[in-house]
């Protein structure tokens, strides 16, 4: 696809923006632009509002479209987490498919969770939160605003602004939402193309925890294995298993939350686990008959053969065939591979030359031996 220029009001002089930089671009360049949220109705949900949850939810394209490729999953999955980041769910695991999309997400107790905006430093933190998400020209209008409320001594006000905000928080139906239409916006500017881009409105279904939380994880991660896409679920690019494997931290504090470890036993203790779970979750079914229909069907999965051997030989862990098939990805999904002193150097250059803020930083590749690494860094957009 084609880049798209940046636009003309911004400051900084033009020049061609990637698809996935303008996916990563903050919202709002008018104050006036801010609450699209306030207000929103949304079908009934179950919602449990004095405690923490853990909800499923699925949309799919319109008619069922094999509209996302490699670019829009990317475009999405950066989109999705920070887009969670802000609205303070926690991803367990997801799954971004060519039609549709899964995400198993958790919502911390609002009331709590909400307190860290609380205090003399509250609103400070508020706003560096809210950065997340919104460019710096919108969240200049924003504080040129509460300072004229504040000279009014409109403190109420200031309140009411504010909240806005933190009624966007720790909600799974607006997080959904405003996912969906930041994509929609993005997908449709990049191909051209105008009106809905999601069938409906998502399916949320709220998750018990334990063997129910770990079952619904599963069945997430193995959606392209029963597709028929990949052979073994870690080596799918666009889920939590496969970017957990892959090395992202995030991810693989999310599928630790799933098995219910500490963060830092994601290969120790999460991984052999939870890749048991999976094939035992993913055998091939022979015999199954669906809600419409008496017909009997045989869905993908693993064979007998393939159970046994993750289970019982290897117990879970990773075989180093896999692993690097897995490191074999990174150098072509990354923009430079090497030594972790020659990635800094690049992604400095990269930096100047595309006038970027933030920093770029190497991240190590996977190795067999854990505990050694591989000794090399991979660098992405």
């Amino acid at each position: 696809m084609t880049a798209n220029p940046r636009p003309s009001n911004d400051l900084l002089t033009e020049k061609e923006y990637s698809p996935l930089e303008l996916a990563e671009m903050k919202t709002g360049r008018r104050f006036g632009q801010i609450h699209r949220a306030e207000g929103m109705t949304a079908r009934r949900r179950i919602k449990l509002e004095d405690q923490s949850a853990c909800y499923h939810v699925m949309s799919r394209t319109v008619n069922g479209e094999f509209l996302l490729g490699a670019l829009e999953k990317e475009a999405f999955r950066r989109m999705m987490w920070r887009m969670a980041g802000f609205s303070g769910v926690e991803i367990l695991t997801y799954c971004l498919m060519d039609n549709h999309f899964h995400i198993l997400l958790k919502v911390p107790h609002r009331e709590k969770w909400i307190q860290r905006f609380e205090g003399e430093e509250g609103e400070v933190k508020l706003l560096e939160h809210i950065r997340l998400v919104y460019s710096k020209a919108f969240m200049g209008q924003l504080q040129r605003e509460i300072e004229g409320l504040r000279a009014e001594g409109n403190e109420e006000g200031i309140e009411q602004l504010l909240g806005r905000f933190k009624k966007r928080f720790c909600d799974v139906s607006l997080f959904v939402k405003e996912l969906k239409e930041r994509f929609s916006r993005w997908y449709n500017k990049q191909n051209g193309r105008q009106g809905t881009l999601w069938m409906d409105r998502f399916k949320s279904v709220l998750v018990d925890s334990g063997e129910a939380l770990e079952t619904m994880a599963a069945y997430i991660d193995l959606n392209p294995v029963r597709a028929g896409i990949t052979i073994d679920p870690a080596l799918y690019e666009w889920s939590g298993y496969g970017e957990a494997v892959g090395g992202s931290r995030r991810a693989k504090r999310g599928i630790c939350k799933v098995v219910g470890v500490a963060q830092d036993a994601f290969e120790q203790k999460a991984q052999p686990a939870y890749r048991c779970w999976l094939y035992q979750d993913g055998k091939v079914v022979e015999d199954e008959r669906t809600e419409e229909s008496s017909r009997k069907i045989k869905r993908k999965g693993f064979d007998s053969e393939n159970v046994y051997r993750v289970k019982t030989r290897e117990k879970g862990e990773l075989s180093k065939g896999l692993m690097l098939k897995k490191r074999i990805s990174s150098f072509s999904t990354g923009v430079v591979v090497g030594r972790q002193d020659f990635v800094r150097t690049v992604s400095s250059l990269y930096q100047r030359e595309h006038m970027r803020k933030r920093e770029i930083t190497g991240k190590p590749l996977q190795s067999d031996d854990p505990e050694k690494g591989s000794g090399l860094f991979v660098m992405r957009r």
